[in-house]
């Protein structure tokens, strides 16, 4: 099977799940916020991939405890963010896109992602998209629209990485490119979907991934 090469002028990436792997401090902190509230964790998890914890939080909490609860679980995330690593391939992909317009868009707040991103050893681009940016969070256009906005580019002409449901969903509608990061992602419409980013390379005009990475194509 051959490599895979998706057209592109830039990149807009997701944060947790493709630039880094913070998954250990995501269920920490939200098993715990939930405990502390009297709330099924579980329930709790299956809500938060994707989302802005605002919106989350409000699918639990009375209107008028969102901001109280809201700055609870950034604490909580906070505290956790310099256990962060990068997701396979991140560090080896970055570096050759020097000149490329690429952005983050993430759906956690400005300060936790500047912190998981530094964990990781990624230093944050000139333009992240993040919560405090967008009246409507993932699974919402918006977030993406603005990516593209700010990079100067027509979505059409950008790949969107994500692994969420939600954030694939924002992709599509945006009417950009979109790669699926990790096996979850085969459970979303993401038209071509790899485990990492190892071995994924920027051609000057798009993005080669591996035929080893590949758990869709197109």
């Amino acid at each position: 099977m051959a490599d895979l090469i998706l057209p592109a002028r830039g990149l807009l990436f997701d944060n947790d799940g493709v630039l880094v792997d913070s998954e250990v401090s995501v269920v920490t902190s939200w098993r715990r916020w939930a405990k502390d509230l009297g709330l099924d964790p579980d329930e709790v998890m299956a809500a938060v991939p994707g989302r802005r914890a605002a919106d989350t939080v409000a699918l639990f909490v009375p209107a008028d405890d969102v901001a109280g609860a809201v700055a609870e679980i950034t604490r909580l995330e906070l505290e956790g963010a310099a256990d962060t690593v990068a997701v396979p391939g991140v560090l080896d992909l970055l570096p050759q896109l020097i000149g490329v317009p690429w952005a983050v868009v993430t759906s956690g707040v400005r300060e936790l992602a500047a912190a998981r991103l530094r964990g990781a050893g990624v230093e944050p681009p000139a333009v992240v998209v993040t919560a405090e940016d967008v009246a409507a969070g993932k699974p919402d256009l918006e977030p993406y629209l603005a990516g593209a906005a700010r990079l100067g580019r027509d979505p059409a002409d950008l790949i969107v990485l994500e692994d969420s449901p939600s954030g694939v969903a924002a992709g599509l509608a945006a009417g950009c490119t979109v790669l699926g990061i990790g096996a979850p992602a085969l459970h979303t419409p993401a038209p071509a979907v790899v485990t990492d980013l190892t071995g994924a390379r920027w051609t000057g005009t798009g993005l080669q991934l591996p035929a080893a990475a590949l758990l869709r194509r197109p």
